[in-house]
């Protein structure tokens, strides 16, 4: 295994001076440990295992790679990226296009299901350099010969431990026998654990591949962990107890079931609280808007089951909250793994039963470390705080990329157009057909008013507060 060296700068890669400069621009100095350990060998042709969790900077430890490697001048597909989930496909999707900006006319698509697949196939038909996608989807244009994959240079398995949980094997099979064979491409392979399945994945699909292994990137001391003792009677109330006391501004709370999501969402919109579900019941669309207003901040709980939080990275997660303490202890790790993040403090609170005791001490076992036990009569709102509430709001503006919107046009129509700071304007998510801005909730009136009596990239929109 390679160690990971300290973090140099991007200035000490072989790369071309326009890229380096847009990668300064979007505020890339140092590398991160997973890019000072993988880019030099991906950038020098080698097939990869590199051992990293979402969140520790791996996209751009791929895009660098398979960007270098680009023939823009040539429209056929010449880089694949397969993910687990749609979430994660889209968030891989959209980190690329910020990296390539800085190349002449790069075209992506991606393929993932709950989009119809006659657009997908109009996208493809224009011709495309890189594709991002879900196996099922991928596959599914191969046999139909709208994707065609003779001329791939570069193939990204990304979470191949996920992809294989999730039954993906088989896929991951047939695509990678519509690839040009090991010696006439590149694989990189990224995977936060290294189980056996993911070893027997890369001795078929790599050839001599270096393995790059990561420290875990979120520190234990930055996550503070609390258990409180509950029963069933008390588990759901005690979840509006943590937010009115600690008052995170953003938090993912577990369930293990689709049923308890539904409960729980129930109890704290009682309370007031902007409280979201995501379980695998949504449709597409709905689960879309749920997962754009939680990371642009303008929900404040995201109740989720395991399975459809898979791939989710969500920047500045505060609290995490274990509201059924799951059997598996690989899964708690991952849970409470996603807050303390790039150097942020983080929150997990685990809600536990006398039934659950047991799951907890397997817990601990792993964890190496004993509980940190406290009783819910601690948990005060105090008498005089408002409720918790987003600090922002989620506008939905009728159309997307297929009508040339740029994130840039919807900032010039807020800031220039209608006067607000920028400072008052979040995320600005640029889909397809949609377009989500987050602005703050004491602008979020004015802001609606204003672009539907007026016009973005020279077109009247409509647009809805979600």
């Amino acid at each position: 295994m390679t160690p990971t060296p300290a973090s140099p700068s991007f200035a000490t890669l072989p790369l071309a001076p326009h890229v380096l400069a847009n990668l300064e621009s979007l505020g890339y100095v140092s590398m991160t440990p997973i890019q000072a350990a993988s880019l030099p060998l991906a950038l020098a042709g080698k097939d990869l295992i590199a051992q990293a969790k979402t969140g520790s900077g791996k996209t751009a430890a791929f895009g660098l790679a398979l960007l270098a490697r680009l023939n823009p001048r040539h429209f056929g597909v010449q880089s694949l990226v397969l993910c687990p989930t749609r979430e994660l496909a889209d968030q891989v999707a959209q980190e690329l296009r910020r990296l390539a900006r800085a190349e002449d006319n790069i075209k992506l698509v991606t393929l993932c299901g709950g989009v119809p697949l006659r657009l997908q196939m109009a996208s493809l038909a224009h011709g495309a350099h890189v594709v991002v996608g879900t196996p099922g989807r991928v596959l599914d244009h191969l046999r139909r010969e709208s994707l065609v994959l003779e001329g791939l240079n570069t193939l990204v398995l990304d979470e191949a431990d996920r992809m294989l949980d999730m039954g993906f094997a088989d896929e991951i099979g047939a695509i990678a026998q519509q690839c040009p064979p090991t010696g006439r491409r590149q694989t990189l392979l990224f995977s936060a654990t290294y189980p056996e399945g993911v070893a027997q994945l890369a001795a078929r699909y790599l050839r001599e591949p270096v393995e790059v292994t990561l420290p875990e990137t979120h520190a234990p001391s930055l996550i503070h962990e609390r258990r409180y003792e509950v029963s069933e009677s008390e588990r759901l109330h005690a979840v509006g107890l943590l937010l009115n006391h600690f008052r995170p501004e953003s938090t993912l709370a577990f369930c293990n079931t689709k049923q308890q999501c539904h409960d729980l969402v129930a109890v704290l919109q009682a309370q007031g609280l902007v409280a979201m579900e995501l379980h695998g019941d949504l449709e597409q669309r709905d689960r879309d808007q749920v997962l754009v207003q939680f990371a642009n901040r303008s929900c404040s709980v995201l109740v989720a089951t395991d399975v459809a939080a898979r791939g989710l990275d969500i920047a500045k997660l505060e609290a995490v909250i274990n509201v059924d303490i799951t059997p598996d202890v690989q899964v708690h790790t991952h849970r409470i793994g996603r807050t303390g993040r790039a150097g942020e403090k983080g929150l997990v609170f685990s809600l536990v039963s006398l039934d659950e005791m047991g799951r907890i001490g397997r817990i601990e076992a792993e964890q190496g470390r004993e509980s940190e036990w406290h009783q819910l009569a601690e948990l005060k709102a105090a008498d005089t705080a408002e409720p918790l509430r987003p600090p922002m709001v989620t506008l939905q503006i009728a159309g997307g990329r297929k009508e040339k919107i740029r994130a840039g046009d919807v900032l010039g129509a807020l800031t220039k157009d209608i006067g607000l700071p920028g400072s008052t304007i979040g995320r600005i998510d640029v889909n397809d057909f949609s377009t989500y801005v987050a602005v703050q909730r004491d602008v979020a009136a004015k802001a609606l008013r204003g672009l539907n009596a007026g016009k973005v990239k020279g077109r009247s929109v409509k647009v809805r507060q979600l």
